[in-house]
């Protein structure tokens, strides 16, 4: 087998909600409780109380049968091919960066008001902002299937005269013939394209996906994949490492899409997606390598969990420090950080504030904090997980500090 690692171009993971500190009145000291963090063990099941508390927003999960799949709701006979750089000024006006919280990606406009991208780049969201050339927008994750890893968004406030792009079908696919992928590569570098051929055309369970030598980089997720007329054929969406440094990219046929752009209700659930079924069809990672990713995923959630308390921690710091404290050391990246030192902060001898109870609370909360970053930590080392990675996760989220390397 020559495979190695295989990625999803672009991820997004479950973000835990931190409680709001309270407001008071001038003179008294609030109260900064961080919110618990996510399970290690059951990821998913925070995953899940996260959705219930959001009922009213959570999509509904549409789940594709091979035999919904229907023609294009498009029609329209396909452009002429034109030249490769004509494809490309009119595919690149229909084509969005994507922010979901901390996952970036790639979607394109079928509709004025309607954006498609993959399931994987609006995990856990609600809603997400869009990018499209000087335009910015806010949109609903409208419709999400796992089992075809596609997701859809409704655009708000869209310009009706937005461009969109004419959806073709797998169908006319043909072994050989060019292509070309849109996206935002690593999530930054907007209007990506990247071209290649047909590889090769997969069944893998009931999803059809279209094997590419054209680049899918992390952050194309959700680019479309379009053939010389201009006509998408297929929702980039992964991409394969192989160990002698080729890479493969694959797209989900663009027919997967016709049940949500027409309101499809769920179908039967299934928890297997494009990726776990080519995984397995693939012989997958090694056991070590499936428990090294999990373990720096679950070191990941924990410290995004740690940085949005952090947060609030931050303003409550910034809001007395200036009356209360006299020094604190500093070796990490948040003043609060200082909490950690023995001895690290010294108090005014005066305040028009309740110092002593301002700090107590700065210490309850930061120790709270790095207990659950210590535990991941080295539950992440039992994993492992890297330590080079883990430093590079802290960075990340803004959370590095020199005692966590002892």
């Amino acid at each position: 087998m020559i495979f190695g690692v295989l990625v999803l171009a672009g991820a997004g993971l479950y973000i835990a909600q931190s409680q709001t500190a309270p407001e008071t009145s001038a003179g008294q000291t609030p109260r900064v409780t961080t919110a618990a963090p996510p399970s290690p063990a059951t990821p998913n099941a925070a995953a899940a109380n996260d959705a219930a508390a959001k009922d009213d927003l959570t999509p509904a999960v549409v789940v594709l049968s091979p035999t919904t799949i229907a023609a294009p709701p498009t029609e329209a006979p396909p452009a002429p091919s034109g030249s490769l750089e004509d494809v490309v000024s009119r595919v690149l006006p229909a084509v969005a960066s994507i922010s979901a919280g901390q996952s970036r990606g790639t979607g394109f406009f079928v509709r004025a008001d309607q954006v498609l991208t993959n399931a994987h780049v609006v995990q856990g969201q609600s809603s997400v902002s869009l990018q499209v050339g000087s335009a910015t927008y806010t949109a609903r994750v409208e419709r999400v299937s796992q089992s075809t890893d596609l997701a859809l968004l409704q655009v708000n406030g869209a310009n009706p005269a937005q461009a969109t792009l004419r959806l073709g079908s797998v169908a006319s696919a043909r072994v050989g013939e060019e292509v070309i992928a849109v996206g935002s590569a690593l999530g930054v570098l907007s209007n990506t394209v990247t071209r290649g051929i047909v590889s090769a055309l997969r069944q893998v369970g009931p999803v059809t996906l279209i094997q590419t030598d054209a680049a899918i980089n992390p952050g194309n997720s959700g680019g479309p994949l379009v053939d010389r007329s201009g006509q998408v054929i297929g929702i980039n969406s992964m991409g394969i490492q192989a160990q002698a440094g080729q890479g493969l990219a694959f797209a989900v046929a663009i027919d997967h899409a016709t049940n949500l752009l027409n309101g499809g209700a769920p179908s039967s659930a299934s928890s297997q997606t494009p990726l776990s079924a080519l995984t397995r069809a693939m012989g997958g990672p090694s056991e070590t390598d499936q428990q090294r990713t999990r373990g720096e995923q679950t070191y990941a959630q924990v410290l995004e969990w740690a940085s949005r308390n952090g947060q609030q921690l931050d303003s409550y710091w910034d809001k007395y420090a200036s009356s209360c404290v006299v020094s604190a050391s500093r070796s990490g990246d948040r003043a609060w950080f200082a909490a950690f030192e023995p001895n690290g902060i010294r108090l005014a001898a005066t305040s028009a504030y309740n110092c002593h109870s301002w700090l107590e609370t700065v210490q309850n909360n930061a120790a709270t904090i790095k207990a659950e970053v210590d535990r991941a930590g080295e539950a992440a080392r039992k994993s492992g997980v890297y330590p080079g990675v883990l430093r590079d996760v802290r960075r990340k989220y803004h959370m590095d500090w020199s005692g966590w390397d002892l």
